[in-house]
C-alpha cells in the first residue's frame, strides 16, 4: 500500500519509475534492493510489501507519478474528489502540516535518520500532491515554505547517512525554495547545513566560509544565526585558528546569554542554549585546548542525568571527552569511554570519522584498546557504512 493507505501494483511502480527516468540499474542504486528483485515487483512475479513501496517513495521524492492515481475506476474518482476537496486548501491541511514539519524537527536528535527521512517523504509526497489544487498566494507561499523545511531536514539526514549528492540535491531544492518565498531562516540553515557536511569531510576552510555566509543571510540573533556562529567556531578549531575559535565561542556566548529555552529544545531548527555547553566542549576539543576535559564531564553529567533522553547528543559528549583524554595522556580511559559510545549503537555515519581519529590517537600512544574499539565497531554497524573509516 502507498503512504496514502492505496494497494500498489507492480504496473504503478514501473510507471512511476519510468516518469522520472530512471533505469531499472538506478532505481537499484537508489533503493539498495537488487535489480533482479525490482523486476519481479514490477512484473507482479513478487508480492509488494511496505517497505518496497517506501523505498520506491524515498527514491522518487516530492510529486511522484507513484502518489498520483491512473485515471480511471472507482479509486481515480475518489482520488479526483480530495484533491478537489483540498483544492483550496482549506480546513486544517496547512496547520496539520507545519504541525507535522515541527514534529519531525523534534524527532531528528532522538530517530535514526534512515527512519525519520522515510517519514519526511512521506509528507513531501502529500505536499506534491497538494500542490496541484487550487490556492490563494499566501496558502502557496505556506506550502513552499513547508515543502523547504522538509527537504532540508531530508538534507540533514542525508548528511547522516554519508549520502552527499542527495544531500546536496535536496539541499539545492530547499534553497532555491527559501529563495522564491523569501525565507531567509530556511537560507541561512541550507548554507549552515552545507557547512556541516564539508566539515565532516574535512573541508574545513569550506565550512568555514558558509558558516560565515550563513550568519550573513539569517535574520540576527536567529537560531540559524546562533547554529552558524558556533558551526564556524569548529571549523576554525579544525584549521588551527586559535584566535578565531575563541572569538567565535565569545559571540556565541553573548548571543546565547539571556536566551529562553524554546518550547521544543529538542527541535533541529531551534536553538537549546543548553547547547552551548557541548559545542564548546567540542570546539576546545577539536582546538587541544586543556579544558576541553573538564568541559565535557560536566557536558556529559548534565546530559546523562536529565530527564530527556538524547542519545546522540551523549555519543557526541563522549567522544568528545575521549578526544580530550587522549590529548591529556589518559589513552586507557580514552579506550573505555569510545568502547561504550561505539557500543550503544547510536552513531550514525557521518560521526564515523569522529571514531577514526579518537582510535588513531589511542592508537599512536600503544594502547591495545584501539584493537578492541575497531573490533566492537566492525560488529556493531553495517559493513556497507564502514567504508574502512575505522582502519
Amino acid at each position: 500500500m502507498d503512504p496514502g493507505g492505496e494497494i500498489v501494483t507492480g504496473e504503478r511502480l514501473r510507471a512511476a519509475r519510468e516518469a522520472a527516468g530512471l533505469s531499472l540499474s538506478a532505481m537499484a542504486g537508489r533503493t539498495h534492493y537488487s535489480k533482479p528483485l525490482l523486476g519481479l515487483l514490477e512484473t507482479g512475479q513478487r508480492t509488494i510489501k511496505p517497505e518496497h513501496v517506501r523505498a520506491y517513495a524515498d527514491a522518487l521524492g516530492v510529486g511522484s507519478a507513484l502518489f498520483v492515481e491512473p485515471p480511471d475506476g472507482e479509486r481515480a474518482t475518489a482520488e479526483w474528489l480530495c484533491r478537489v476537496a483540498a483544492s483550496d486548501l482549506g480546513g486544517d491541511t496547512l496547520d496539520q502540516l507545519e504541525r507535522a514539519v515541527d514534529d519531525l524537527a523534534a524527532a531528528y536528535p532522538t530517530t535514526p535518520p534512515s527512519e525519520l527521512l522515510m517519514r519526511i517523504r512521506r509528507h513531501l509526497g502529500y505536499a506534491g500532491r497538494l500542490m496541484d489544487g487550487r490556492m490563494t498566494l499566501a496558502q502557496h507561499r505556506r506550502l513552499l515554505v513547508v515543502v523547504g523545511w522538509l527537504s532540508l531536514l531530508a538534507s540533514t539526514c542525508h548528511v547522516d547517512l554519508g549520502q552527499v549528492s542527495d544531500a546536496a540535491a535536496r539541499g539545492h531544492l530547499a534553497w532555491k525554495l527559501a529563495e522564491d518565498v523569501e525565507h531567509k531562516e530556511i537560507a541561512a540553515w541550507c548554507l549552515e547545513t552545507r557547512a556541516w557536511e564539508q566539515l565532516t569531510s574535512g573541508k574545513y576552510a569550506a565550512a568555514a566560509h558558509l558558516s560565515r555566509a550563513s550568519q550573513s543571510v539569517a535574520p540576527e540573533g536567529s537560531s540559524a544565526f546562533i547554529q552558524a556562529t558556533a558551526q564556524e567556531g569548529r571549523a576554525l578549531a579544525r584549521l588551527g585558528d586559535r584566535q578565531g575559535t575563541y572569538g567565535a565561542l565569545r559571540r556565541v556566548a553573548r548571543l546565547v546569554s539571556g536566551l529562553r529555552t524554546p518550547d521544543r529544545p529538542e527541535h533541529h531548527f531551534r536553538y537549546d542554549p543548553a547547547k552551548s555547553d557541548a559545542y564548546v566542549a567540542t570546539t576546545l576539543s577539536w582546538l587541544g585546548d586543556p579544558a576541553a576535559e573538564s568541559y565535557a564531564r560536566y557536558v556529559l553529567a548534565d546530559l546523562t542525568g536529565s530527564t530527556s533522553v538524547r542519545p546522540r547528543r551523549i555519543a557526541m559528549a563522549r567522544l568528545d571527552l575521549a578526544r580530550a583524554l587522549v590529548a591529556t595522556g589518559k589513552p586507557d580511559e580514552a579506550a573505555d569511554v569510545t568502547l561504550s559510545v561505539v557500543t550503544s549503537g547510536n552513531l550514525v555515519p557521518s560521526h564515523y570519522w569522529r571514531v577514526a581519529e579518537v582510535v588513531a590517537g589511542i592508537d599512536d600512544r600503544g594502547v591495545p584498546g584501539a584493537a578492541v574499539v575497531r573490533e566492537a565497531f566492525r560488529e556493531t554497524y553495517p559493513a556497507s557504512e564502514q567504508a574502512n573509516v575505522i582502519a
